[in-house]
């Protein structure tokens, strides 16, 4: 029972360093969504994350996603630093 109280708090909500968040993308790569353990997997290579938060951190990805592609997110419009 234990397990299902610390489930529903939100130990995932710790911030990502820059290293872990590209270890996660290499990681992602590496194990896609047919690998067994895939979230073990991608923590293991994460480091420093369980497999909870390597999945809601992916979750999180995914709804980023969404709301980029509905619309909802303005893209920056980036200056550019060619000169001619």
């Amino acid at each position: 029972m234990a397990s299902s109280i610390l489930s529903k708090q939100k130990p995932y909500d710790s911030s990502w360093t820059p290293k872990q968040n590209k270890l996660f993308e290499k990681a992602l790569a590496k194990y896609d969504k047919d690998t067994p353990e895939r979230w073990l997997n991608v923590a293991k290579a994460v480091g420093g994350k369980s497999a909870e938060e390597v999945k809601r951190h992916y979750e999180i990805l995914l709804e980023d996603l969404r709301h980029i592609e509905s619309g909802h997110v303005p893209i920056p419009n980036y200056k550019s630093t060619a000169r001619s």
